[in-house]
């Protein structure tokens, strides 16, 4: 797919300039001259990248970054005519991620879409990367650590407090016989005033709330004269 710019520039022929460059290097433009249709088009088009005018009529360029940065973590690279520092930190204060001086080479400006949307990829990789190693999957039983939560086929399994735990205990040690005492020691605590019993009673109601015939489990496997195992 495509990555998508959303080009904000009042001036006409400056505007079509960039949308015939930018189109040549394989990008989808949508583009405007006004700020209120800006907003408008950011949230109905979600692009990849923002390239966004200073100075605008009605709302300008800030004040549609300040707005925007509130809602997405598009990148935005700020166009200005102004070349003053303060100017310039001014944009970057209220979230713009670059900005390129007007005039500009149009080698220079397509270097620096190259390089938000490559930081911008990477970022979400990153993003993505940390979710799924917060995330234990066992086909269509998923364990979210983040959240605390387990979810079968799509849907969220209610589980008490220590159910989650022995479940977490379990699938992090898969294909290990673990024993009733240490199941007992490492999610009731070593001070746990119980019986090991407790262990075979939390056991079941896991069973009967994620495996598809309790009577005959596949995940939470009995080790005769042991304990437990997950089974991946």
């Amino acid at each position: 797919m495509k990555p998508k710019i959303l080009l904000v520039e009042d001036d006409l022929t400056l505007r079509d300039t960039l949308t015939y460059n930018l189109e040549r290097q394989g990008y989808e433009v949508i583009a405007t001259g006004d700020g209120r249709q800006a907003l408008t088009l950011a949230r109905e088009r979600l692009p990849n990248l923002l390239i966004l005018d200073l100075m605008l009529p009605g709302i300008d360029g800030l004040e549609v970054c300040r707005i925007l940065r509130r809602e997405t973590t598009v990148p935005i690279l700020m166009l200005t005519a102004r070349s003053r520092e303060v100017d310039k930190v001014s944009g970057l204060e209220v979230g713009a991620d670059d900005y390129v001086t007007k005039p500009f080479s149009m080698r220079e400006l397509l270097a620096r879409v190259r390089a938000q949307l490559r930081r911008a990829e990477f970022a979400q990789e990153e993003i993505t990367t940390a979710r799924e190693e917060q995330r234990l999957v066992f086909d269509d039983l998923v364990i979210d650590l983040a959240r605390c939560e387990v979810s079968l086929r799509g849907q969220v399994v209610r589980l008490k407090p220590k159910e989650y735990e022995l479940l977490l205990f379990l699938a992090q040690n898969k294909n290990v016989a673990l024993s009733r005492d240490l199941i007992l020691e490492r999610v009731w605590g070593w001070d746990f005033d119980g019986e090991s019993r407790t262990v075979d009673v939390h056991v079941r109601w896991l069973r009967e709330k994620i495996e598809d015939d309790p009577a005959q489990p596949t995940r939470i496997v009995t080790v005769r004269g042991v304990g437990y195992r997950f089974e991946e």
